[in-house]
């Protein structure tokens, strides 16, 4: 009874962080991205280049929603097959969400806040980020390109949020071409920001080195172990100052888990110097939460 309550706990904190994060998804195309005829990237980009595309050669309406639902069909099966069921069931809530609530919020005639295009660009890609990281909280994503971020990621444990971000300039050239270069070089300038601030707040997939220096080399590892799940090797050295041998632990984790972790040995061990490098990259075993 008690692990079927903490499912559903958990499972209640990801459905309001993707609910949470469609809305605000939709808000940001209504008020920042629309109105400055930015491209953000991915299928929402093309969606609304042939939204715009169509309105201008035959004077149709292309429902947002829809379409960005049909293109998010091929990648959403990716993601059930190769990255977890679980993840792909609260992604497409989140894409249903997201298209939906543009729709909805499109026919309301949101008011204007700036017509500055840089404006835009800049605040849009921060609130863009700050919804796509609210997904990857709930260990989701939003849809599209970010179904082929997450998979890459999973697969090499590095993050491809760069990657991702190359491949929607890649589109933004064709943009320019269709609709014009002012307004695909800004479209860049949101997908840098957007790019970037996700890269700040998500920190799953960046490397924490711990260097411990400690006389409680055993109690350390036992608290690495159940906290991360990581190994940890143990060397032994003699400090200088004191003349005295301590042990030397040594272990690697996610960036996202160091803060608990370093919080925790202080309790373990108050008196261990503990040393915290970032760590460019990290070749070998190295274990990883997948997402369910």
């Amino acid at each position: 009874m008690h692990s079927a309550a903490k499912e559903f706990s958990r499972d209640s904190k990801r459905f309001f962080l993707v609910l949470t994060g469609g809305f605000l998804m939709a808000v940001n195309l209504v008020i920042f991205v629309k109105p400055a005829d930015l491209f953000p990237g991915g299928f929402s980009g093309i969606t609304l280049l042939l939204q715009d595309i169509f309105q201008k050669e035959f004077n149709l309406h292309l429902p947002y929603s829809l379409t960005v639902y049909a293109f998010n069909l091929v990648p959403a099966i990716i993601g059930f097959k190769y990255i977890g069921k679980r993840f792909t069931f609260f992604s497409v809530v989140m894409i249903f969400i997201s298209g939906l609530f543009t729709d909805l919020l499109s026919g309301l005639g949101w008011p204007l806040l700036t017509d500055d295009i840089l404006l835009c660009a800049v605040f849009g890609g921060i609130l863009n980020a700050v919804a796509v990281v609210l997904c990857l909280l709930a260990e989701s994503s939003s849809g599209g390109t970010d179904f082929i971020a997450i998979y890459i990621s999973e697969k090499t444990g590095r993050s491809a949020w760069n990657l991702i971000f190359g491949f929607n300039c890649l589109i933004l050239f064709f943009a320019g071409l269709s609709a014009g270069w002012n307004k695909a070089l800004y479209s860049i300038i949101f997908q840098y920001t957007s790019s970037q601030v996700i890269n700040l707040l998500y920190k799953k997939y960046s490397k924490i080195t711990l260097l411990i220096i400690t006389d409680k080399s055993e109690e350390v590892y036992r608290t690495i172990k159940q906290l991360t799940n990581h190994g940890a090797t143990v060397f032994e050295g003699r400090g200088e100052y004191s003349g005295k041998n301590h042990k030397l632990v040594y272990t690697v984790v996610s960036a996202a888990e160091s803060g608990k972790l370093e919080k925790q040995l202080r309790t373990v061990d108050p008196t261990a110097f503990i040393n915290v490098i970032q760590s460019k990259d990290i070749l070998g075993r190295f274990f990883r939460r997948h997402p369910d």
